[in-house]
């Protein structure tokens, strides 16, 4: 006898808001540095390209983790793999927290991105286990609305408490938040039966990740993935911040308040993402051409903040929270050109692929800055950020044109 199908308000209650827990835990650490940057250049005494790479060693170790993160999901189900997974994170807070040299804390930073490696793509491989496939887009879409939420939270509530607490009271608060989600997820979250023969062994997995890599389907979506999340993630959660404070000359709290209002705007922005791509395939538009048309109107924003136009101008920064991450677009793209037991890999190996590239994104964003002489007060000219933007500008225009000018694959189901 088959089980009985369950309702909306079960799922949304005991699979997506216990995942959601771990994804706002994942964006938080991820966008927090853009508002505790002048604390650590501060206390440690370093520039742009250390501040960067520190910064980015949360994607490195993120990156690093997708391959097996996929097999593990796809063997052991997203419940036990995620609640555990967060347990790394609450670790690498507590590193970073103890910390007392560049070397701690960037250990301490990669253990936190190894332990939210899988706050997406653990709740994707539910959201493909529970929901049929027509809901992925909106479902996702609503999902990350958590991540906003947790970008949101690395805004002005950070910069008040910086105002009571130091930052490595900060991390000691965020570690004992984290494994609150990591229990939340493993005693809420139901096991969802599998059939064991939908699972092939780990031999044939690994072989698999292998023909992945080498599918056009992949490498035909994965370039202006890359580029768009990328750039967007490495402005969002770090450089934004110093690019308000030297081009846009706010002080902290200027500059926390427009971040706190791109944070909204990206909140925002994951869920019109999902509903517009929903009611849009409904309409018999796919889901491929609604992330192109998202690219090109993320680009437009920008070539505006590449030209240092209206730096500080709320419109601008509410386009780019809202449309920054239309890319994530492509993993229900993605998915949905492969089987069923096969998206936690084919799902993680993208986002190992763009997670990657946003660690030399975000570094290297770093140290192309500091190849301008710092000023007054540590401020950086406003052309290292013209020059910076405008690279990544010039990249994901050309991802863009790779994906429109390649062949579509056959069969495709997006």
């Amino acid at each position: 006898m088959s089980s009985p199908i369950p309702s909306m308000a079960f799922i949304a209650g005991r699979v997506l808001l216990p995942f959601a827990c771990g994804y706002f835990m994942s964006y938080l650490f991820r966008s927090v540095n853009a508002v505790i940057a002048p604390n650590l250049q501060r206390d440690l005494g370093i520039g742009a390209g250390d501040l960067g790479t520190l910064t980015a060693a949360y994607f490195i170790a993120f990156a690093a983790f997708q391959l097996p993160l996929g097999i593990l999901l796809d063997r052991f189900g997203p419940r036990r793999v995620q609640a555990m997974l967060l347990l790394s994170a609450a670790l690498g807070a507590v590193v970073f927290a103890i910390g007392s040299n560049l070397g701690h804390l960037i250990t301490g930073r990669a253990l936190i991105g190894l332990g939210v490696a899988g706050g997406l793509m653990s709740a994707m491989k539910a959201i493909a286990l529970w929901l049929p496939k027509e809901r992925w887009a909106l479902a996702n879409g609503v999902f990350m609305t958590a991540g906003g939420l947790g970008a949101l939270a690395a805004t002005l509530p950070v910069e008040l408490a910086l105002e009571h607490a130091h930052w490595t009271m900060l991390f000691w608060g965020l570690a004992g938040l984290t494994v609150l989600a990591s229990l939340t997820i493993f005693f809420v979250v139901p096991e969802r039966p599998r059939a064991a023969s939908q699972m092939p062994g780990l031999g044939a997995q690994l072989r698999e990740c292998g023909q992945f890599l080498t599918d056009r389907r992949f490498w035909r979506i994965a370039p202006v993935s890359m580029m768009g999340m990328a750039s967007g993630m490495a402005i969002q959660g770090l450089w934004a911040g110093p690019y308000l404070r030297d081009v846009g000359g706010l002080d902290r709290t200027a500059a926390a308040q427009v971040l706190f209002l791109l944070a909204a705007a990206l909140t925002a922005g994951f869920t019109l993402t999902g509903i517009a791509a929903d009611r849009l395939q409904q309409r018999g538009i796919p889901l491929s051409r609604t992330m192109v048309w998202g690219v090109g109107s993320y680009a437009c924003v920008l070539a505006v903040m590449a030209s240092g136009w209206t730096p500080t101008n709320p419109l601008l920064w509410i386009a780019f929270g809202i449309i920054s991450n239309t890319t994530v677009l492509a993993y229900p793209i993605l998915s949905g050109q492969f089987a069923l037991e096969q998206a936690g890999r084919v799902n993680t190996l993208l986002n190992g692929v763009v997670f990657g590239f946003t660690f030399f994104a975000q570094a290297g964003m770093g140290w192309l800055i500091d190849l301008w002489p710092r000023g007054a007060g540590g401020s950086y000219p406003p052309e290292a950020y013209q020059w910076t933007f405008g690279l990544a500008l010039a990249l994901l225009l050309l991802a863009l044109g790779w994906y429109l000018r390649a062949p579509p694959p056959p069969a495709t189901k997006a």
